[in-house]
């Protein structure tokens, strides 16, 4: 089997270490083990947890214990409809390998994460792409994703909130995406690890698991609850789904490692004060980098709705990859290049890092900028 590179990951794995200012991050700050266990209360007693547990296996969908707290996200969901995944990857890997086969029919939309396309069109689906774009604020034009959901349609894949415009579909703007996939037949398959961190209200987004009986969510630990080294993740389905995906874990997953499933419990158990820091740092840096984008004259974009990451048009005439290069190479401020992504022209920008490495890198990027178009002029 042949499948495209990679480009976000390529990309990070490339230069994150390397970076002084990291503005590619698409994770809230990540907590540390001292922080979580400071909001959990666990301070002194983390030890008599750990100390006698057996380092086997484990139980190998998810302890009952996290799988409850996971079903707990969603309005409408139980226990057998969860199963634990090596991080959000490894769910949308197996809904794709457990849907998907040659000649069938998917739908997904660009920008995304690559996942969504590049591995149906790697099976030899029949991949059909519905561009996101600025005049509809980054979300899917319904009358074109009726045009290619047709009749037997497989899949529909997409990001909410996207990544990595942060555009959001709320509940309403959801539900007319369900009547399309209902039509149609289609899974619908909803990457939803940004979920949480919307701008406005409670910060938490309706679920496609809740709003569609072939609705699928995947999530992790990574973005909105800020524990990327756990590296775990989950997958919310209907059961007779959760059951077929189980054949397919089995070949590559066994399950993931108790300390990382006991430590997402402890976070999930703590949500409430996980989720009300994540929104504090990015509601706090989003208004950092909204003023910023005013100021900038070469700099446009659609404001992010929720998420840890915007993408910045930008008008110079470099390639985004060049743009990057040369801005990490004179600055140390890494950004993502949108042909990366499959969108030339633009810049991905994370956010939600620490603040102070927020408002120094947006300062270094706009003396590059001076000096670029200066240079351009």
């Amino acid at each position: 089997m042949k499948i495209r590179h990679f480009g976000v990951e390529i990309w990070m794995n490339r230069y994150e270490t390397k970076c002084e200012w990291n503005l590619a991050e698409t994770c809230v700050e990540s907590l540390t083990v001292a922080e979580l266990l400071e909001m959990a209360g666990k301070t002194n007693t983390i030890l008599s947890e750990l100390l006698p547990l057996k380092l086997t296996y484990g139980a190998i969908e998810g302890s009952e214990r996290l799988r409850g707290l996971v079903a707990g996200l969603y309005a409408q969901q139980a226990i057998e409809n969860v199963t634990i995944t090596h991080g959000a990857i490894g769910a949308n890997a197996l809904v794709h390998e457990t849907l998907v086969e040659p000649g069938d029919r998917v739908v997904s939309v660009v920008p995304t994460y690559q996942q969504h396309y590049s591995i149906p069109e790697s099976y030899g689906a029949d991949l059909q792409i519905l561009k996101l774009s600025e005049e509809t604020n980054f979300l899917p034009d319904l009358d074109k994703l009726k045009q290619l959901a047709t009749p037997g349609t497989k899949l529909i894949a997409m990001t909410n909130p996207n990544n990595p415009t942060g555009s959001l579909m709320d509940r309403a703007y959801l539900e007319k995406v369900v009547e399309i996939a209902r039509a149609c037949g289609a899974w619908l398959l909803c990457d939803e690890v940004y979920r949480g961190t919307d701008q406005d209200g409670e910060g938490m987004t309706a679920s496609i698991a809740d709003l569609y009986e072939k609705g699928i969510s995947t999530g992790s630990m990574s973005k909105s609850y800020s524990l990327a080294g756990l590296r775990l993740g989950w997958i919310v389905a209907p059961a007779e789904l959760i059951h077929a995906i189980s054949i397919h874990r089995d070949y590559n997953t066994i399950s993931v490692g108790m300390l990382d499933d006991h430590f997402a419990a402890i976070a999930l158990e703590n949500r409430d004060k996980v989720l009300a820091r994540s929104k504090d740092i990015t509601r706090t840096n989003l208004a950092i980098l909204s003023d910023w984008v005013d100021g900038e004259p070469l700099i446009s974009w659609v404001k992010p709705k929720s998420g840890t990451i915007a993408l910045l048009k930008y008008d110079l005439p470099i390639s985004s990859e060049e743009f990057c290069v040369r801005l990490l190479e004179k600055t140390g401020v890494m950004l993502t290049p949108g042909s990366a992504m499959d969108m030339e022209g633009y810049l991905r920008i994370g956010y939600a890092n620490n603040e102070h490495i927020l408002r120094e890198g947006l300062k270094r990027l706009s003396q590059f900028l001076a000096a670029e178009q200066a240079a351009a002029a």
